[in-house]
């Protein structure tokens, strides 16, 4: 089968590149090897300016309608330090990526763009102007065709070449995510997490659930775990037992589920075009996920992938690159400090925020929440 452009991944990062690339006029093969609905392990809130490529996706008034109520309010919790930023705006809302990744692949569907799921990408050649990707298909196999390639796969699970992989360090940062019914969490509050050994953040997700979303240093993890302790279990108790905000807003929550768990997360700018291979998503590049911009980061690239293509094809790589770069870039650097801060340096940089909440505010614009 050949088309214009195939896609590699139909998370929020492939799925609004196919979408607007479908919506655009072309032939878009979406792959996906999983099934959905699907719960993964990733902070679930969407900043405000990205509202916009939702809207251009057509899922703008769904996503607003069914994610959790509008975040006015960043706050920090650290070890006994509860600090909430003076100003109040319309920072974003948060959704389960069980509802999201849905929402955004049957958009693509609906634009014309033709799913392969669930498919895993078996090899990868490339034959004159032409990709060729063998997928692997339930029982059976299918050959698919076409001169753009667009890899959106993530960066935990994704094998070469389209990721390179590389050994365990203690310094590894594991991610982790857990669900609660219940609970007193502040109306409209997004708190940042800061404990020994790693971060995360607090927000109100879709159906009035807490979503807990945080990434804790390997041997940070192995020091606060207990013999026989779930690794989800020994963060969660970590986090409550040293972070009082934490512990309060959870007071009467119930888990929903296990705790999910995944990683490494290595933080960095990556090639966003190598080997003829256009790259977006998580594989272009990630933040530490403290400044809560991942999903955001993803869903606004793939709309800037997406529409260079439709300008200029497949000869739009350095545009893209250099785009995505002047998109992204402070806000990987912003991400890096503030991580720096949370990590090896929290309980100073707790008391210049407690000294100065208007910190807050200004650390999430710079980290993207306040652009157009």
């Amino acid at each position: 089968m050949e088309f214009d452009a195939i896609v590699i991944g139909a998370g929020p990062a492939g799925a609004t590149a196919a979408q607007l690339l479908a919506a655009g006029g072309r032939q878009v093969a979406l792959v996906e090897k999983d099934t959905f609905p699907r719960r993964k392990v990733c902070g679930e809130f969407l900043s405000a300016p990205s509202h916009a490529v939702l809207d251009l996706c057509g899922v703008g008034a769904a996503f607003r309608a069914q994610a959790g109520p509008v975040v006015r309010r960043i706050g920090l919790f650290s070890g006994d330090t509860i600090v909430i930023a003076p100003q109040e705006k319309d920072w974003g809302q948060a959704l389960g990526r069980e509802h999201l990744d849905t929402m955004l692949r049957d958009a693509a569907m609906a634009a014309g763009a033709h799913l392969f799921q669930p498919a895993e990408l078996v090899t990868l050649q490339r034959r004159g102007a032409d990709y060729h990707c063998r997928l692997k298909i339930g029982d059976g196999e299918n050959t698919i065709a076409a001169p753009i390639i667009i890899a959106a796969a993530g960066s935990w699970r994704t094998k070469p070449p389209l990721a390179v992989l590389r050994p365990e360090c203690p310094s590894d940062l594991l991610a982790f995510k857990a669900h609660f019914c219940g609970g007193a969490p502040a109306p409209g509050l997004m708190p940042l997490l800061a404990f020994a050994g790693g971060y995360g953040g607090l927000v109100q997700s879709d159906g009035g659930r807490l979503s807990l979303s945080c990434c804790i240093r390997r041997d940070a993890l192995a020091a606060a775990r207990r013999p026989g302790e779930r690794a989800g279990d020994a963060v969660l108790r970590h986090i409550k037992d040293s972070t009082h905000g934490v512990a309060a807003a959870l007071d009467g929550a119930v888990l929903q589920e296990n705790v999910l768990a995944a990683g490494p997360i290595r933080p960095g700018i990556r090639p966003r075009f190598a080997g003829g291979i256009f790259f977006t998503g998580n594989l272009a590049g990630e933040a530490h996920p403290v400044i809560a911009e991942g999903i955001s980061m993803a869903i606004q690239g793939a709309h800037l992938l997406g529409r260079l293509l439709l300008a200029q094809g497949p000869g739009a790589a350095a545009a893209y690159e250099a785009g995505w770069l002047r998109a992204f870039g402070p806000r990987l650097v912003a991400a890096s400090l503030f991580a720096r801060a949370a990590l090896g340096a929290r309980r100073p940089a707790t008391t210049l925020v407690k000294a100065v909440p208007a910190l807050l505010t200004w650390g999430a614009a710079l980290s993207g929440k306040g652009m157009a």
